[in-house]
């Protein structure tokens, strides 16, 4: 079921931290509908107060990180293939989207966000 996580999302520009390292890309679909847009971002294991959202013009940035919080200290590895580190995805739209009602939610891993008009 899908959960409103609005009230989580912060907008760049707060004093957030994010940890360095690997910069990785999550996949997103772009969805035009008459009274708007709908976005999907793969963000599978990322906690939703590691995400930062801005919108400039026609470009909305999503910021965040991914960290490994299954893990104590002194454990070894013995294979690693997911990326912990800091992510970003900057979509451009054919119009500007500033000044739209954005709706959030996390659901499954995904991250949706509405632009309405």
């Amino acid at each position: 079921m899908a959960k409103s996580f609005n009230r989580h999302f912060s907008f760049l520009g707060s004093s957030k931290k994010v940890e360095s390292g690997r910069l990785w890309y999550p996949a997103a679909d772009v969805y035009q509908t008459d009274d708007g847009w709908i976005v999907k971002v793969e963000l599978a294991g990322v906690s939703v107060e590691d995400v930062e959202i801005d919108i400039q013009g026609n470009v909305l940035s999503i910021i965040g990180a991914r960290k490994d919080r299954s893990c104590a200290v002194g454990v070894s590895f013995h294979q690693m293939e997911i990326t912990y580190s800091r992510f970003e995805k900057t979509l451009q739209f054919p119009a500007t989207i500033e000044g739209a009602r954005i709706e959030h939610n996390f659901e499954d891993g995904i991250l949706i966000i509405r632009l309405w008009k």
